[in-house]
């Protein structure tokens, strides 16, 4: 398909390709009566052209659409013409959490807030139902105001038309989550598939608890800067993350317990509601887990104590020796005169 840039789609004027995602082409568009920006997903053919598909897509997307949190990125509406079918979805400008973590590990501090509101957008979604199946730092976008987007709720889902999970190797090449025109396909396949949980990689029914496992992952990743299982191909990455342990020395002590129950490899012992999470954590280890620890801070708002009393102490000395001096001069220069008589 030619790009769609510079032409309409219904109310929306298409103004820039914005990249390649696993379910068609995203574009950045505006709502002509809104006045407002939007994401304007064109989906593959395979979903557009099927009647059935494609009905099923319109009703899940409807249900989707329902989900009303400050940390999920809403669908505003789907377009359908007789050549395109789109999503039209929420724009949320910033750098997506992947790029953040690019710079390095995240503090403790940022990671959990991040954390949280990731939880916050998952626990509002599961509530209702609804799975994300695709959580990673690339479909995570951070705004300059701290809030955090949770991007695609539910569409991996939308593209399994059968209503089953797909196999390993389908599964880890549907992937809803938007990427740059510069990103390698087997990129975007890594990418999807070092996510995954034991269970979906099989292939098997996954639920809620698909979602808790890439929580973890990602958490994790935000205080290593590197994901807990990874391979060369697609491969080695499902073979780690079905089999190898995550090195949980890596990370800070106080998010430990939770993260071992986040990435439990049986489903029936992994934590059930991401709601659960700040239960798991060391309340008192985080409160001392910040870029100043307490006690040199502590330290600090005593030094201008410490140095008035060094000064005080130095004064005193010299004021000592300077009245001395005189009283010395004077019992030497009585000394001198008596010896003179």
């Amino acid at each position: 398909m030619s790009s769609l840039a510079g032409t309409r789609l219904g109310a929306y004027e298409v103004t820039s390709l914005l990249g390649q995602g696993g379910m068609g082409t995203v574009y950045r568009g505006r709502d002509t009566r809104l006045d407002r920006d939007v994401a304007i997903k064109v989906l593959l053919d395979s979903v557009a052209h099927d009647p059935d598909r494609l009905a099923r897509f319109e009703r899940e997307a409807r249900l989707l659409a329902s989900l009303n949190h400050s940390n999920i990125a809403q669908i505003y509406g789907l377009e359908v013409s007789d050549t395109v079918s789109a999503l039209v979805l929420e724009f949320v400008d910033g750098a997506t959490l992947a790029d953040r973590i690019a710079q390095g590990p995240l503090l403790l501090d940022e990671a959990l807030s991040i954390a949280r509101q990731i939880a916050d957008a998952l626990e509002s979604a599961h509530d209702q139902g609804i799975v994300h199946r695709d959580l990673k730092p690339a479909n995570i976008k951070l705004r300059p105001d701290g809030t955090v987007k949770v991007l695609d709720f539910g569409l991996a889902k939308l593209t399994d038309s059968t209503g089953s999970s797909p196999s390993p190797a389908a599964a880890v090449t549907v992937s809803p989550t938007m990427t740059s025109p510069a990103m390698t396909h087997v990129g975007m396949i890594l990418g999807t598939a070092a996510y995954m949980s034991p269970e979906q990689a099989r292939g098997r029914a996954v639920d809620k608890r698909a979602d808790i496992w890439a929580f973890g992952v990602v958490l994790y990743e935000m205080l290593v800067g590197t994901r807990p299982f990874g391979g060369d191909d697609v491969t080695e990455t499902l073979a780690a993350v079905v089999k190898d342990a995550p090195a949980l020395d890596r990370v800070p002590p106080q998010t430990r317990r939770l993260l071992r129950k986040c990435l439990e490899k049986d489903p029936r012992r992994r934590l059930r509601d991401v709601g659960d999470v700040w239960e798991l954590l060391d309340d008192d280890a985080i409160g001392r887990a910040t870029d100043t620890p307490a006690p040199p801070a502590a330290w600090r708002r005593l030094v201008p104590w410490a140095i008035a009393g060094v000064v005080a102490v130095i004064g005193g000395a010299v004021a000592a020796v300077h009245f001395r001096e005189p009283a010395a001069v004077a019992a030497g220069a009585g000394v001198c005169r008596g010896r003179t008589r």
